[in-house]
């Protein structure tokens, strides 16, 4: 099993990480949390063209077929910028509905172009809140063996992350009903907490970036507060957490890529290893940053308050880590 990530790998994240700094991105999720996803659907095209919905679509319906290693590789990238919206439901609703059959592909080639912003409630997720489903052009939720198209909602709950707006779909047309609803669903599932686990990775190495400047230019004592050894050792701790789940997240994306072993167990041992890490960057983030990281106004405040959600999001830690110890 190869980790390493090839020329054409590394090229496409470098390509990702330039297309979302020009984007300006924090303006856009503030944007995006005021109810404005005009500069969201703007930059959502721009990442269609780049390919990135086009990771979890055949290519027989205009994608690039399914690529677990470069979805991850995108979605660390996404993560890395803090870019808004539905975009691990919209990969996941693919998954699934390709896993359906033919009659339910027609929306693969919007979602691949860009065209089609697609939300899907977690299958098996307790709570009854999807993503961005007032904006999104196709709301699905699976309950059991039964997918339906909901109806969007314009109702916005508040969530620890003004950028991840919650709404509760009601009513809706079935679509499909049957066991192999629920299996494609397992899949999409997957796959969504694989996009999810590679998104917190990218939110903690952004938080730890910019926190390790913060601490070069911040002086007391006539010192660099990054020389105190206290913070060094904070920082170091959160280096090696991700350091560690940088590899488990590739595996996970290799095993599914290449449906050898429990791709399952695989996903949630990097979707629980990303939650701590993602949690752990914001906390010392926060407290190294001092009064300046409880400010909405500081730039910082858009990952350290995407942490908390991303990591029990397509699954909490405990339920991840039973998955892990199931034999």
């Amino acid at each position: 099993m190869r980790f390493l990530l090839d020329d054409e790998q590394r090229e496409f994240a470098r390509s990702l990480d330039a297309l979302l700094k020009a984007a300006d991105t924090p303006a856009v999720v503030r944007a995006w949390s005021a109810g404005d996803h005009n500069p969201g659907r703007a930059l959502w095209g721009r990442l269609a063209e780049a390919g990135v919905f086009g990771l979890s679509v055949p290519e027989e319906h205009d994608g690039l077929g399914f690529l677990p290693v470069e979805l991850a590789v995108a979605f660390t990238e996404l993560g890395r910028h803090a870019v808004p919206g539905p975009l691990v439901e919209t990969v996941a609703a693919a998954v699934l509905l390709d896993g359906l059959g033919d009659r339910h592909t027609t929306w693969l080639p919007g979602i691949a172009s860009g065209k089609t912003v697609v939300t899907l409630r977690p299958p098996g997720d307790d709570s009854p809140y999807a993503l961005d489903a007032d904006m999104a052009d196709l709301v699905l939720v699976v309950t059991g063996d039964t997918l339906r198209a909901a109806g969007s909602t314009s109702s916005v709950q508040p969530s620890a992350d003004p950028a991840r707006r919650l709404s509760r779909p009601t009513g809706g047309t079935v679509l499909a009903e049957g066991p192999h609803v629920r299996r494609a669903a397992e899949h999409a599932a997957d796959v969504g907490r694989l996009a999810t686990a590679a998104q917190a990775l990218g939110v903690g190495r952004t938080l730890l970036d910019r926190t390790v400047a913060h601490v070069r230019e911040r002086h007391q004592f006539g010192r660099p507060v990054g020389s105190f050894q206290a913070i060094k050792h904070r920082l170091a701790d959160v280096l090696i957490s991700l350091e560690f789940t940088a590899p488990l997240v590739r595996a996970a994306a290799l095993s599914l890529a290449s449906a050898a072993g429990d791709s399952g167990r695989d996903i949630a041992a990097a979707k629980a290893a990303a939650g701590d890490a993602v949690h752990l960057a914001a906390r010392t983030a926060l407290q190294c940053h001092g009064a300046l990281g409880y400010t909405d106004e500081l730039d910082l405040s858009l990952w350290i308050r995407k942490a908390r959600p991303l990591r029990t999001a397509w699954g909490t830690p405990t339920a991840c880590r039973a998955r892990v110890l199931t034999n």
